[in-house]
């Protein structure tokens, strides 16, 4: 089945064979194979880009090809041609020609669990991987939870999550939970380097530094171009408070242009990324306690700004301009802030 989030000109997580990094989580679930205690749910979580799906995917091959009767080398080339059968994926399932369903429905969860208490294809255990997760609409969900709750004999789920504070509790109290952190830079560069080997320092060095860590994010950052105006962005977001006004305006006609485009969805996630960093910088300085304060409004604030101009086509351009006023008078107030002691 096809990848609805697929990178043009990149190879799809099946045939990746390994994921850069994450070792700890690698190590736990291999560990637990080996000892024949594997969980019957592993939510893997995450910010998204960062290798999750190529994990499960990874772990998949290492648990087919453990408690089955084919060596390792045929077991990975089927996962990669998703044609082991033991082997379930469900994602976003294709609408037409042109696109994809927006959503994982209820009858994608229930053709899953279908086929897999069907009679299995090979002896061994069976994996199956929901890519992501967050993408399932409520009912989907619950159907999944009651998968979750009653799994057919030596299965595995592996849930892949970008946000799994939206998940149902239930359905992460049912799951091994490991989380993924973002890669190292080394890990990242490696990454790129691999699949993108022509790539001059300048551009592998751009594309690392606004990554964040996330290859998915370093590839979008090259098929942008040298001319995007993310650069800009993470060099203001560095030091807002040090730079005149006409350079966020500037920013702002840049980035609100196409407001559908990948250069504000990646400048969005950027944004949100600087927020959340303001607010566990502020959590862990008690002293301050109208940083956390100011830093969870500037949050709220800019949140609620981009989905009112999402839903009603409001002014994309604008809205930025608010939401960067927003950050300059966040950080001079919490400056000028006193400290206060117990």
């Amino acid at each position: 089945m096809s990848d609805p989030d697929a990178l043009a000109d990149l190879p799809a997580p099946e045939r990746r064979q390994r994921a850069r990094g994450h070792d700890n989580a690698r190590a736990t679930i291999l560990e637990r194979l080996a000892a024949g205690r594997l969980p019957g749910g592993i939510l893997l979580h995450g910010p998204q880009g960062i290798g999750k799906a190529t994990l499960a995917f990874e772990l998949a091959s290492a648990i087919l090809g453990a408690t089955g009767d084919e060596d390792a080398h045929r077991v990975a080339e089927q996962v990669a041609a998703m044609s082991h059968p033991n082997l379930f994926v469900l994602r976003r399932r294709p609408k037409d020609a042109k696109g994809f369903y927006t959503v994982i429905r209820v009858e994608d969860v229930r053709d899953l669990r279908d086929s897999m208490h069907r009679t299995r294809g090979r002896s061994g255990h069976r994996v199956a991987i929901i890519d992501p997760i967050d993408d399932a609409n409520p009912s989907a969900a619950n159907a999944l939870l009651k998968t979750l709750e009653e799994p057919p004999p030596d299965t595995t789920f592996l849930l892949i999550s970008h946000r799994p504070g939206r998940l149902l509790p239930t359905i992460k109290s049912r799951c091994h939970v490991l989380g993924l952190r973002p890669l190292a830079d080394a890990e990242l560069r490696a990454v790129v380097e691999g699949e993108k080997p022509d790539l001059s320092v300048a551009e592998l060095d751009r594309a690392v530094a606004l990554a964040g860590g996330r290859p998915r994010r370093a590839f979008e950052t090259l098929a942008l171009g040298e001319d995007s105006a993310l650069g800009a962005l993470s060099a203001w977001l560095q030091a807002p408070t040090r730079q005149p006004a006409s350079v966020h305006l500037t920013l702002a006609d840049a980035l609100g242009a196409d407001p559908h485009g990948a250069e504000m969805s990646f400048a969005k996630e950027m944004l949100d990324n600087w927020m959340a960093d303001e607010a566990r910088r502020a959590a862990i300085e008690p002293s301050n306690r109208l940083r956390l304060a100011s830093a969870n409004e500037l949050w709220d604030k800019a949140h609620a700004l981009l989905e009112e101009a999402e839903s009603i086509n409001l002014d994309t351009k604008q809205t930025l301009v608010v939401i960067f006023d927003a950050i300059r008078r966040h950080l001079d107030r919490t400056a000028a802030a006193p400290t206060e002691y117990s």
